[in-house]
């Protein structure tokens, strides 16, 4: 049976500030937890309706019903399954390393897409702004499927970050030379910016070049693309030059 103390260590888990203080963060249903627990972290305690996992050791498996995991759960319809993993010491950064930088990325949604997007294309470091949404917020643990585990993602105070850099930097902005036109480089930084502000003055004033992807559509009247679209596309494109 779960404690109140359990109850409220985990969902205060779903608050950045208590991540933090304990050191730890959510991932939910099975085949999440299943690829944490095949990865380098660590895991804390695992709490399931059903004996998924018999190669863990006892003590660091509780059973609980249906009612108390849709308690400490963060989904609509949890999924059996809710384990707590110890967050990780950040790794080094590489100055030197093709890296995708993201300034001011608030929502969720968006930086999980990111983050599975830098898995597929092969991305091996995120840098964030400080201002970008936490990694390990759940909702973005839970859009990763997986891909948290495969990234390796860094908050920086990205001027200093950008200037310790020799690598060009390329900033993705509307009036950006036509990514489909432009000769592009083999290792590079690109920034994306906030999905409202796009990227910030001051990161604007350390870019060597600009790209955009342009809008064949007839009225040429949408805005923007989304973010995590853009990203896509630039990605991509990258990898196919």
């Amino acid at each position: 049976m779960l404690s109140k103390n359990q109850i409220k260590l985990i969902t205060s888990l779903q608050q950045k500030k208590y991540r933090i203080k304990h050191n730890l963060f959510i991932v939910e249903g099975v085949k999440g937890v299943n690829e944490f627990l095949k990865s380098e972290f660590e895991l804390d305690k695992i709490f399931c309706t059903d004996t998924f996992f018999h190669e863990i050791s006892l003590d660091k498996v509780q059973q609980v019903t249906d009612v108390e995991l849709k308690k400490i759960s963060n989904l609509k319809n949890p999924n059996q399954v809710l384990a707590l993993f110890f967050i990780p010491k950040a790794k080094i950064v590489d100055y030197n390393k093709f890296t995708l930088v993201l300034d001011g990325v608030n929502d969720p949604g968006n930086l999980g897409t990111i983050i599975r997007l830098c898995d597929w294309f092969g991305i091996e470091q995120l840098v964030c702004s400080n201002t970008t949404v936490d990694c390990y917020n759940p909702k973005v643990v839970q859009s990763t499927m997986g891909s948290l585990k495969r990234v390796s993602i860094q908050y920086s105070e990205l001027k200093s970050y950008l200037s310790m850099s020799s690598l060009p930097i390329y900033a993705a902005i509307m009036d950006g030379h036509n990514v489909y036109e432009k000769q592009l480089e083999g290792d590079v930084i690109i920034v994306m910016g906030n999905e409202a502000n796009g990227i910030s003055p001051e990161i604007l004033e350390l870019i060597t070049d600009s790209i955009t992807i342009p809008r064949f559509g007839k009225s040429q009247e949408t805005e923007s693309l989304n973010v995590a679209t853009a990203t896509a596309i630039l990605l991509s494109e990258f990898r196919r030059n």
